[in-house]
């Protein structure tokens, strides 16, 4: 078998207020509703995704056994690190100022659990 097209698609991410958590990531961010289904009495799915992306995030109740806050290193390309750090100013989020690297400009934040993201405007590249 090749693995010429293998694709994250959906992550996992532990928060202990579905509620909460989806208010953040749809009303907040802007991040699109996928799905919220209850399952059955003890279990709970959500999923939202980016505007753009190709993969999700998904939480609710009995998803995972990792604890709520643990998720670090989550990245989102943005096209322009100046607009997000805008766009989450004017929602309350609080977040780094962007940091300019060589390899590329970046913006922390965290979700209401303490799961770290980065958004990352990628370098400007030379045409060949």
């Amino acid at each position: 078998m090749a693995i010429s097209d293998w694709r994250v698609e959906l992550i996992i991410l532990p928060v202990t207020d579905v509620d909460r958590a989806k208010a953040f990531y749809v009303d907040s961010l802007g991040w699109n509703a996928d799905m919220d289904q209850r399952v059955s009495p003890t279990l709970r799915f959500v999923q939202v995704t980016p505007p753009g992306s190709a993969c999700s995030i998904a939480f609710g109740e009995s998803l995972t056994d990792m604890t709520p806050g643990t998720m670090k290193g989550l990245q989102i390309v943005v096209p322009n690190a100046d607009e997000a750090l805008a766009h989450l100013a004017e929602q309350g989020i609080e977040a780094t100022g962007v940091n300019d690297l060589a390899w590329g400009r970046f913006v922390d934040f965290t979700d209401p659990d303490g799961n770290a993201w980065t958004l990352q405007e990628l370098p400007k590249r030379e045409a060949n």
